[in-house]
């Protein structure tokens, strides 16, 4: 019985890991605050979702100052990228690291993009308390898009639009 749950156990780890992995490159596009598009040194290009994060919608406020934001940390440089899998349109859902800075963080910290607390369970338990109080903090400082009193979340806003 106990060899069972053990060897279950193995099998569920070893399948988690099979998912996990690390993309490194240069970042060659910028789509918005939230997907960048990395080049691998095989010249394979990876669509990238900033995991943990939404940044506003292109047509909402802030959100082309949040493009400018991630364009400003990331477009040409060299990052890492942390993935455990894709979402539902096929980008890899990653945490994107450059010289060691979480950027999706960054981005809340910067009032550029809110903590998707709808997802927070595919982040580890640190960051999402990190990130949930990096908001917080940037809320208190009125930074970015905290500006506004009562800033429209992106998923209500693609909600709206629908």
């Amino acid at each position: 019985m106990l060899f069972t749950k053990l060897f279950s156990l193995a099998i569920l780890l070893f399948s988690f890991g099979l998912n996990a992995g690390t993309i490194q490159g240069k970042v060659v596009g910028v789509a918005d605050g939230d997907t960048i598009t990395v080049l691998d040194a095989t010249n394979t290009q990876h669509k990238i979702r900033l995991q943990g994060i939404d940044a506003p919608e292109k047509a909402q406020p802030f959100g082309q100052k949040s493009k400018q934001s991630l364009s400003q940390m990331v477009q040409s440089k060299q990052v890492t990228v942390e993935y455990q899998k894709k979402d539902k349109y096929g980008r890899t859902l990653g945490k994107v690291l450059h010289n060691g800075t979480d950027v999706c963080l960054e981005q809340i910290k910067l009032g550029m993009a809110w903590h998707y607390k709808q997802y927070k369970s595919d982040q580890p338990k640190e960051d999402r308390t990190l990130y949930d109080q990096t908001e917080q903090d940037a809320r208190a400082k009125k930074a970015g898009l905290w500006i506004d009193k009562a800033p429209t979340p992106p998923w209500e806003f693609r909600r709206q639009k629908k």
